[in-house]
This record gives structure tokens, sequence and C-alpha cells, in this order.
């Protein structure tokens, strides 16, 4: 299922890659051609329906500019967004893949709960020797990353389930099922992450859309003789380009 991910998202990246160009480009280009046009300066010999005529062109010139900032900015918003999602997905796919492999060593160490424990006399020397596991067990699981500063200090003051006194084999089953406990944590949390960062790929994606589209029809009816709508691009976005996919089950 992982290869299956993987490979559906390196298919999909040049394509979205043609999109965000296709936007840029068509918002940068309008933008361009409104700058490289230079503005006449009306005349005051002309008649007062001619000045008229040159105040609305002028009027639609400085809209039709403003438009093509805001689609420029938008088409680049929009990269940045996608952008975004794409570092949640790779971080979503790690969380999950720290959780499984917390989750399988669980299930194995609780597959041997079913052996007897190993007799040991229980002297106050055994008892401070698993104490001493305890620690040590503890320190590496949180400089492993495994363990928060929270965690390391309820297991070093024995609080929220820490017990010395258990066996080192019954003292690694509950350590791996708070490592476990807290990947899939952390995976929901990678999860919500993503799902937001579609949804505001998704929203980034329709306004750069409108605004290029919005761009292109006021440069149209300034210059439509240069600007005929036969030629025309539309900007859509693939449904296979931006789509949340359903996270795992966890």
């Amino acid at each position: 299922m992982e290869k299956t991910v993987l490979y559906q998202f390196l298919l999909e990246v040049p394509r979205a890659a043609a999109i965000w160009s296709v936007l840029l480009v068509l918002a940068l280009g309008v933008l361009t051609a409104l700058v490289a046009r230079p503005e006449p300066v009306p005349s005051t010999d002309r008649a007062p329906e001619t000045l008229d005529g040159d105040a609305a062109a002028a009027d639609l010139r400085r809209y039709a500019g403003e438009v093509a900032v805001a689609a420029a900015g938008a088409a680049q918003n929009a990269g940045r967004r996608r952008a975004a999602w794409q570092r949640a997905q790779v971080e979503l796919d790690r969380a999950w893949v720290a959780y499984d492999e917390a989750e399988s060593a669980a299930r194995r160490l609780a597959a041997a709960t079913g052996l007897p424990s190993p007799d040991t006399p229980r002297t106050p020397a055994e008892y401070a020797a698993r104490e001493r596991w305890l620690h040590r067990a503890a320190m590496t699981a949180y400089w492993r990353g495994d363990l928060s500063a929270r965690q390391l200090a309820d297991a070093l003051a024995h609080r929220a389930g820490w017990d010395p006194r258990r066996h080192p084999a019954e003292q690694e089953i509950f350590l791996a099922r708070v490592v476990r406990d807290g990947r899939q944590a952390a995976y929901q949390t990678a999860r919500q992450q993503e799902r937001d960062a579609w949804r505001a790929a998704e929203l980034a994606v329709d306004a750069a859309r409108a605004l290029s589209t919005e761009a292109y029809a006021a440069a149209q009816r300034m210059r439509p003789n240069l600007l005929p709508a036969s030629r025309r691009v539309v900007v859509g976005r693939p449904a296979a380009v931006l789509r949340w996919r359903p996270a795992r089950v966890g």
C-alpha cells in the first residue's frame, strides 16, 4: 500500500507543477502586456465625449492591471499551498510508518505475556536492579525520541503506571505500549494537518483560477483585437492532482 501511494504521488507532482506554471505564466503575461503598453495622455483639445472615453479606458486598464497583479500573487500562493500539502503528506507517511513499527513491536511483546516471568529473588538488590533497568530504558527511549520529556519525568518519578517493582520483561511491555500510544497520537495529529493542508490548497487553487480568468477577461475587454476569445486558456484542476486521500485507519 505504501508503494502504491508513493507511486501515485510521484506521478501527480509533475502534473501539478504544470498547472502552477500555467497559472503563473498566464497572470504574469497579462501583467506584462499591461505594463508594456504606455497609457496615452488625453489632449485638452479633444471633445468631451472623447475625454470621457479616454477616462473609461484608463479605468479599465487600471482595473485590468490590478487584477493581473492579484492573479499572479494568487498563483504563487497556490504553489506555496501545494508545496505545504506535499510536505504534510510526507510527514503523514512518516508518522504512519513509525506508528506501524511501534504497534508491531508492542504486539510481539504482548504475545510473550503468556510465558511465565523469570523467577528471581525478591530482595532489595533485585528491586534496585529493576529500578535501574527502568531508568536506563526510559532514558534510552527518550534519546531515541520515543518518549516526551514529561513521560521521561513520569518514568523516573515512578508515576503514571511506571512501576520499578515490576520485572524488566513487564516493564519492557509497558514501555512499548507507551511508545505505541505516543506514535499513534502523533499520527492522528499528522493526519489532521494533512487534511487541513489539502483544504487550504484546494481553496488556493480555486482563488488562483478565478483571478486568472478575471484577469484574462479584463485584458480581453481592453484589447479584444489582440486577445481573441478563441485563444483563451482555461486552467482547470484535474481531479487526480489535488484530492484528499483518506488517511489510514489506525
